[in-house]
């Protein structure tokens, strides 16, 4: 590996570990009692892991360590953050069964990934994904912690969905259900490009608004979306397709 390579590597790399960096602070804001830092942490480790891919590309550094370095970061942030996330905001109350639901979001996170890890083959391949990508679950959960803890619980009647939502979250990243991969700007006139930054506005208008509620809405709405799209194909006995043509990731 020549000196050039080696440093833009290295660049990407950093990016990658700033991910696990913030997973691991969400985690000791959260032994702390302090949720809404820990959600938000685990949003900016959504934000480093989108980034270093983006960087990757852009530099051409992909790689097979890479990859692994990515889905371990994954791991601590979107796995183990989360779960603990939940589990010291509401689900202690059940004691051992409290840590047993919790643990789901970390063990079939990680069973994801690792299917992921053994099944990649073009590592420039951006396609849609095969499964609830871990990230989305992470955020979900910490949009949920952020729009419904107050006054040191988890306000009725959101409280009765907690246990059935880990559920959910956890056997859909396990799934085959297909879950669109982000749209690439490049590939998009300058219209379109417009109208996507547009929506992007509004909703950060909207989440101001009403206190990042909306984003929780929005991200159930894309969790819920690949599991009615999915009856849908099912209903009509047709095969599901990409809508770029291109073949589905596990990750």
């Amino acid at each position: 590996m020549n000196k050039d390579l080696f440093n833009k590597s290295f660049i990407a790399n950093t990016v990658t570990a700033l991910n696990a960096v913030c997973g691991f602070i969400s985690i000791v804001f959260a032994s702390q009692g302090e949720f809404r830092l820990a959600s938000i942490m685990i949003i900016a480790a959504a934000s480093f892991d989108l980034l270093d891919g983006i960087v990757a590309r852009l530099l051409n550094t992909s790689s097979r360590f890479g990859v692994e370095l990515d889905s371990l970061s994954d791991v601590v942030s979107f796995g183990a953050a989360p779960a603990f996330l939940i589990y010291k905001s509401h689900m202690f109350q059940l004691g051992g069964l409290g840590i047993l639901l919790s643990s789901c979001l970390l063990v079939f996170g990680a069973l994801r990934l690792a299917r992921f890890n053994i099944q990649v083959e073009d590592l420039n391949t951006k396609a849609d994904f095969k499964g609830l990508p871990i990230p989305i679950s992470a955020i979900t959960i910490s949009l949920f912690v952020l729009s419904f803890f107050r006054n040191g619980i988890i306000i009725e009647p959101f409280n009765k969905m907690v246990i059935p939502l880990i559920i959910l979250l956890s056997l859909l990243m396990v799934s085959k259900i297909r879950y669109n991969a982000l749209p690439k700007l490049r590939k998009k006139d300058i219209k379109q490009k417009i109208y996507l930054f547009a929506i992007l506005i509004v909703a950060l208008i909207l989440a101001i608004v009403t206190n990042g509620e909306i984003l929780f809405y929005i991200f159930i709405g894309i969790v819920l979306f690949g599991i009615f799209r999915k009856i849908y194909y099912l209903a009509l006995n047709k095969k599901e397709e990409n809508g770029n043509g291109s073949k589905v990731m596990e990750n």
